[in-house]
């Protein structure tokens, strides 16, 4: 009885450390994939007023050997709205990804958009930061009135 135990324990060790070691598989990397490359991954807006001015832009390129295409492009909030090419971009083409803040609310914020393509490197993170601070209040100039002025008569 115990040699079956023995031979049992010495079973479910042997699976165990079988199935513990990693399966190494060789990624199939396509070296015509389209590859995406931005010239910046993050805008700081700084510090704008409060209904200012919420829009940037992230140029890219595809530096692939094919046809880059968009497949979704979503932002972390629904206060930053992205706009992206829908048709594919051509390899050594560039384009833009067009992104709006609603700076309706005030303080600082840090979104992220993440972009998914077809590229080698996908998704990639798009991030926006920036502070919104109240407006100025506008104050109406006042005239000067010089009580000493005589009338111009026409």
């Amino acid at each position: 009885m115990k040699r079956i135990f023995f031979v049992i324990g010495i079973l479910i060790l042997s699976v165990c450390s079988v199935k513990a070691q990693k399966k190494v598989e060789k990624k199939n990397v396509d070296t015509n994939a389209a590859e995406i490359v931005f010239d910046k991954l993050v805008y700081d807006y700084g510090t704008i007023n409060q209904y200012g001015d919420g829009n940037c832009e992230f140029n890219f390129t595809n530096t692939g050997k094919e046809p880059l295409v968009l497949t979704n492009v979503r932002s972390s909030c629904g206060c930053t709205v992205p706009k992206w090419p829908r048709r594919p971009v051509l390899p050594g083409k560039s384009s833009v990804i067009k992104v709006k803040y609603t700076t309706s609310r005030m303080g600082s914020f840090h979104k992220s958009i993440t972009v998914y393509s077809n590229a080698k490197t996908s998704p990639i993170v798009l991030k926006i930061k920036g502070k919104v601070i109240k407006k100025p209040d506008e104050i109406m100039p006042v005239k000067k009135i010089n009580s000493n002025a005589t009338p111009v008569a026409k």
